[in-house]
């Protein structure tokens, strides 16, 4: 490979690490803010390359599970959709939802995990808990995909492999609403499959979902998101706090450092930090969101990283383009 050629491929710098006045460390990474006519506004790196969405591709199995027939709505619908924090609340309602359609714990087959949110964990541990299938933030979206499995009389063992129909019309959907085939197929950390798109295709599937009619599968899966945010991630989240504080847009993170937002007009941005580095997401976030125009106090809060030396606030992450 030549200089410039590598040179090329190398991706900008989204956030940078500054400890006492002194750059320490950058975050590269790719970016794509689109207008509300559906247009690329900004572009920052290589939004065009494929990725994986992570949970940031959530909307899009919820959406399929409504369309294979399962009818949800409210709280139900949102937990879908849901990385959720492991809350009590949350929990509780995944246990309904497996106890409505005649399912148990041991159905799930997500990895057994510890609650997402770090306060909860520690909690969940002080007072004796282990990893299990239900706390793993992806709890809710398997119940639901397991339910529509019921439903349909499709084969639950076999529920997570790409070639099970509920999985065919998740990647169904996904080419659809984001303009773009599926260039590769893996596995998420839940046992999922996962559906490889662009940044650019990413923004356009949550502008799709935005925008869509009145009682369509996507608009049903936005209203309940935006509607009922804490179930989306947890009290103490990004996503939680902007769909709260910011009517109508939905947001939506991934591992790996990815985010996807889209405002009620249809402007909408989607980013990957290359090196997963979530600490990164909040700082790179809300420069976006400013780009977008969003003004609110949410974001400065969504924004704020600081970092500490001796206990003491000596320096941030920041945005840097």
């Amino acid at each position: 490979m030549s200089s410039s050629t590598a040179a090329a491929a190398i991706s900008p710098v989204l956030a940078e690490v500054v400890r006492s006045g002194f750059v320490e460390g950058h975050h590269r990474g790719s970016l794509v803010v689109l207008a509300a006519d559906g247009s690329v506004e900004l572009a920052v790196g290589d939004p065009y390359a494929p990725v994986f969405p992570r949970s940031s591709n959530k909307p899009m199995q919820a959406a399929a599970v409504l369309r294979a027939g399962l009818d949800l709505s409210g709280e139900r619908l949102a937990l879908t959709a849901a990385s959720h924090s492991g809350e009590r609340f949350q929990l509780d309602l995944v246990r309904k939802m497996l106890a409505e359609h005649g399912l148990t714990e041991a159905d799930l087959q997500t990895p057994p995990d510890l609650p997402l949110d770090p306060v909860e964990a520690e909690a969940y541990l002080a007072a004796g808990g282990v990893r299990e299938r239900l706390t793993m933030n992806c709890s809710g979206k398997h119940a639901a995909m397991l339910a529509a499995c019921a439903l349909n009389g499709w084969d639950a063992d076999s529920y997570l492999d790409p070639a099970h129909p509920l999985q065919r019309l998740v990647l169904t959907v996904v080419e659809e609403v984001s303009g773009e085939r599926v260039t590769a197929v893996g596995t998420d950390g839940c046992g999922a499959p996962l559906m490889a798109i662009s940044l650019t295709g990413l923004a356009r599937a949550f502008r799709h979902f935005v925008l869509a009619g009145e009682g369509t599968a996507e608009r049903r899966v936005a209203d309940a998101m935006r509607a009922y945010p804490e179930y989306v991630a947890g009290t103490r989240r990004p996503d939680t706090w902007l769909m709260r504080e910011v009517p109508g847009t939905l947001s939506k993170m991934g591992a790996e450092a990815v985010q996807a937002v889209a405002l009620p007009d249809g402007r909408a941005l989607a980013f990957k930090v290359d090196d997963g580095a979530t600490r990164a997401l909040g700082p790179v976030l809300a420069r976006a969101l400013r780009r977008l125009g969003v003004d609110a106090p949410v974001v400065d809060r969504i924004g704020r990283a600081p970092l500490l030396g001796g206990a003491a606030e000596v320096g941030e992450i920041r945005a840097a383009f």
